[in-house]
């Protein structure tokens, strides 16, 4: 990501009243928060306009923003919440189809392209069938790219438990890949 002191001179610089500082934040963390987003709600007009309600809520409540925390995991502990409070207004916590659009990187030579998209067909499907905490985790870790102290901040939870459910995420996807596999 970027340092952190950059993200917190910006916030300051916000809270004193500097209207663009907010805007490189935005501009800094939108991608990774609409993705972040997109991985849990599955729509792209629902992520967009939740990554719109995640940055406005985070304006909002600046001022309560602690800075001896990241404002990255700040803004997608935001984030998570929002998508989670749609998803039980909407009651979607079920598993999703097989062709949800979600993004993911190409590579230029063609077998390899197949083969990382053949995983990665495999992997999705798998995850979309996990239930939402088990998505959320793995989601932050291994897309995201959090630290387990980085995911506790965003889910409000311990390490040690972070941890444990990361463990349990990875055997649940791991057996559940067991059987998507083709023969």
């Amino acid at each position: 990501m970027t340092n952190e002191t950059d993200d917190i001179t910006l916030v300051q610089g916000c809270l004193d009243g500097d209207d663009q500082a907010f805007g490189v934040l935005v501009l800094r963390y939108q991608g990774p928060v609409f993705n972040a987003i997109l991985r849990m709600v599955r729509d792209r007009d629902d992520a967009t306009d939740l990554t719109q309600s995640a940055f406005l809520k985070a304006h909002r409540e600046l001022a309560r923003f602690d800075d001896r925390h990241k404002f990255f995991s700040w803004i997608y502990r935001i984030a998570i919440n929002e998508s989670l409070n749609l998803l039980r207004r909407n009651k979607r916590e079920e598993p999703l189809d097989d062709d949800a659009e979600l993004p993911g990187s190409e590579r230029n030579n063609p077998e390899s392209r197949f083969g990382a998209a053949e995983v990665s067909r495999l992997i999705r499907s798998a995850m979309m069938r996990m239930p939402t905490k088990d998505r959320v985790v793995l989601s932050l870790r291994h897309f995201s790219e959090c630290s387990y102290q980085e995911i506790g901040q965003i889910l409000d939870l311990d390490e040690k438990t972070v941890k444990s459910r990361l463990f349990e995420a990875r055997h649940r996807l791991r057996d559940m890949l067991k059987d998507l596999r083709p023969d």
